[in-house]
Order: structure tokens, then sequence, then C-alpha cells
């Protein structure tokens, strides 16, 4: 079995002497594969996490390990180096849909997703926005899909949402449960520009899910690198940031 397409390398672990063993992120879903001499300077380059990939996977059967090369498309990793806030991005977003992702099942919208977030993530700001959204589209192919939905008209909008039921609730039906409810931006229902404390909102908001029903479900936490990416965050809001 074989195939070749479009790839995000997701993250790689060392594999005997020279060799790695990849995780990519495709548009077949999640794929691990044995890149021979994939640690030597030579091909440093291309495997390097969140880069985008032209990638091949060959293997005698679909159930065995199989072989992975690649050419470099975006060197992103080397773009997002520069960058401390777009490095901590690109390692959240990978890290997440490396430990999310199940093995082998196509999540088009995912894959969709996390390709314009990497595109974009040498342009500022650009980052953080796609990166909250993407992970809206990745709870929704895992099966815990947040409803935005409502009937609110008049001077009524939707404003949070229950961390019990994912449902969206606005100004009205918040009432005296504000305290318990989580803070849903206006940009990630439209197309309203986004602030430091609307992404720091954001991220509390799918972090919340995440960890309980994709993490949580696992016995795992949230992987570091996320965890991390919000406590960041949330540090400079605290020291009076306002960048977006």
């Amino acid at each position: 079995m074989e195939w070749d397409g479009p790839a995000i390398l997701l993250d790689t672990q060392p594999y005997g002497e020279g060799d790695l063993l990849a995780g990519l992120l495709t548009p077949r879903g999640l794929w691990r594969g044995l890149a021979r001499g994939g640690a030597s300077r030579r091909q440093a380059a291309i495997w390097q996490r969140g880069n985008i990939l032209a990638a091949r996977w060959v293997a005698r059967t679909e159930t065995q390990l199989g072989a992975v090369s690649a050419e470099l498309v975006r060197p992103v990793a080397a773009l997002a180096m520069h960058d401390p806030e777009a490095l901590l991005v690109l390692n959240a977003a990978c890290a997440l849909a490396a430990q999310a992702a199940p093995e082998r099942e196509a999540l088009p919208g995912s894959f969709e997703g996390l390709l314009r977030l990497l595109a974009g993530i040498d342009i500022a700001g650009l980052g953080l926005t796609a990166l909250c959204r993407w992970e809206l589209v990745l709870l929704k192919e895992l099966g815990f899909g947040l409803d935005f939905s409502s009937s609110a008209g008049g001077n009524d909008r939707l404003a949070y949402v229950s961390p019990r039921t994912g449902r969206a609730v606005t100004l009205s039906e918040a009432g005296d449960w504000v305290a318990r409810l989580l803070v849903l931006p206006d940009f990630l229902i439209g197309e309203a520009p986004a602030r430091l404390a609307d992404h720091v909102a954001a991220l509390k908001l799918t972090g919340h899910f995440l960890a309980r029903d994709v993490f949580g479900a696992r016995h795992k936490p949230l992987p570091p690198a996320r965890a991390g990416l919000y406590e960041h965050l949330a540090r400079r809001l605290d020291e009076g940031g306002y960048a977006g």
C-alpha cells in the first residue's frame, strides 16, 4: 500500500541510528512512518515540527508502520523561529493534533484548518486567531462540537457558553449564572477583530472542552504545549498586555 500528498509534520522521535519516527497529519488522518536518515544533517530542515510537506508513505500492507519520505513545501518551523509567540502557537497546535487525532481516521476540516493556521504563522496576529477557530473545528470533528446557534434577537446577543452542555447563552439568558459561564468572544462567531483578552477567553473556552471531553476521557492532561500557551497569554494579560 502507498499514498502521497500534502502533510503536516506534527512530531518526531528518534528511531534507531539516524532514523526518525514521524507523525503526519494528512487529508487521510494521522499517519506515522519511518523516515530513513531523517536525523541526518542533510534532512534536518525537512523534519521540523509544523513544516508543510509533500509526503509519500509506502508499506507492504496497510497495517505495517511504513516508510515515509518528503519534500519541504513550506518551512513553517523556520518562519516561526524568530517569533516566540508564533512558536508557542505552532507547538500547541501540533501537540494537540498529534495527541487528539485518532490514527488513520480522516479529519478533513482539522487538516485544512491547521494548514491555514501554519500558512499564516509568520503574519502577526493571525496565528492566535486561527488556532482558536481551529480548535473549534477539531472539537467538532472529534464529536464534541459546541452549539453556537441561537434565536436571539433585538439587542440580545450570544455572550457565554455553558461549561456543562457546550451551548451558547445570550446576555438575557445568563442572568445570575454569569460567574459560572465561559465567555464567548465575538470573533468566534463572526469576523470581529480579536484582542489579547479575546484570545485568552477563547483558549479558556476551547481548553475546557478539550481537557474534559478529549483528553479527560483518555485520563490524560491537556498537552503541556497547549497549557503553556494559555498560561503565557494569561500572564501577558495580567501584566497589561494589549496586542492581539
